[in-house]
């Protein structure tokens, strides 16, 4: 049985998705569904189980996952844990404690004493505005500044595994920016594609912030921006091979402006760019990213040999194959 809690999230359910596509139905996925939309993103899917994270916590913590699901003797195969509290304006510090760090021990503790894989979410947050460079190596984790408390809920867990000793039987992911089906459901915390074709079809333009240092002209700062698909690839690729452990960047190896991605939308669209460049909130300005750009050297030297989708060829994959139809994956 392999669980994904965050499963009917963003790239959680792509998981789902994607396991499906292997083969793989024994599947539990833990959420918790509360008034959002995320539940469209299971329609498609096929699953064993669902169970609300406050539930399966119970069960963890009473020992009782094992009768709950009637393991018998094959047991828990992976642990993939996406789910986390994932708005980066999140200001309650405790419930990103509780929820993105307190839980996670908990995961990796039922993971490690079940003998299973344990994938679990970090973020690109953790590396704050660059400074310090964006090597996904232990070693650095304490030289991190994250920029905001979601990221430093996600350092905590880091920092924490190495503490414990752990992070040469454990898998962290640091994903950059990722867009792409079934992020319907995110609001202000979904992409720029999803925001910007609705502004399109609305407006016939996109609103792109401004740039407030000298060295970035207005849509010129820049982004990893990664595919969903490409992602469930690098994350799933850690399944099968147990032998590759610790902290890895789950990114494109690039970077691209603002300005790029907006024209690959209108591209997508078969439409002239027209762009508007706009006041950016003051909460904002001190928080702001103005370049990430991932280094997937480690991941590479641990094998994962295949080539990623263009960042013009996934905007119109997205676009033209999910948007338009309103479809999500597995429809």
């Amino acid at each position: 049985m392999i669980i994904v809690t965050g499963g009917a999230g963003f790239i959680g359910s792509a998981m789902v998705w994607k396991l499906n596509q292997m083969g793989r139905d024994d599947i539990v996925i833990v959420d918790s569904l509360g008034h959002s939309e995320k539940w469209k993103n299971l329609v498609a899917l096929r699953y064993r189980d669902y169970i609300e994270k406050d539930d399966f916590l119970e069960l963890v913590l009473h020992g009782q996952i094992e009768q709950r699901f009637d393991l018998g003797e094959k047991g828990i195969e992976a642990i993939l844990h996406m789910g986390a509290c994932s708005s980066t304006t999140e200001l309650d510090a405790r419930y990103l404690v509780h929820n993105n760090f307190e839980y996670t021990k908990h995961m990796a503790r039922l993971a490690l004493h079940s003998d299973a894989r344990f994938i679990y979410a970090s973020s690109a947050a953790t590396y704050g505005d660059g400074e310090n460079g964006f090597a996904d190596d232990e070693s650095a984790l304490d030289g991190l500044r994250p920029l905001n408390m979601y990221g430093y809920s996600k350092q905590m867990f880091d920092q924490w595994a190495r503490r414990e000793g752990i992070l040469d039987q454990i898998v962290g992911l640091k994903f950059f920016n990722v867009f792409g089906p079934n992020e319907y459901h995110k609001g202000e915390m979904s992409s720029l594609v999803i925001k910007a074709y609705h502004q399109i079809l609305e407006t016939g333009k996109i609103g792109l912030f401004k740039s407030y240092r000298p060295e970035y002209e207005h849509g010129e700062q820049k982004r990893d921006f990664v595919y969903v698909k490409d992602v469930v690839d690098m994350s799933l690729f850690f399944l099968e091979n147990r032998q590759a452990n610790g902290i890895f960047n789950i990114g494109s190896s690039g970077a691209s402006t603002w300005n790029e991605l907006a024209g690959a939308i209108f591209s997508a669209l078969n439409r002239d760019p027209v762009i508007e460049y706009v006041e950016m909130p003051e909460h904002l300005k001190a928080k702001y990213q103005y370049y990430t750009c991932s280094d997937v050297s480690k991941l590479r030297a641990a094998g994962f040999e295949q080539s990623q989708t263009s960042l013009c060829d996934a905007v119109r994959d997205y676009v033209v194959n999910y948007l338009v139809p309103s479809r999500h994956l597995g429809d």
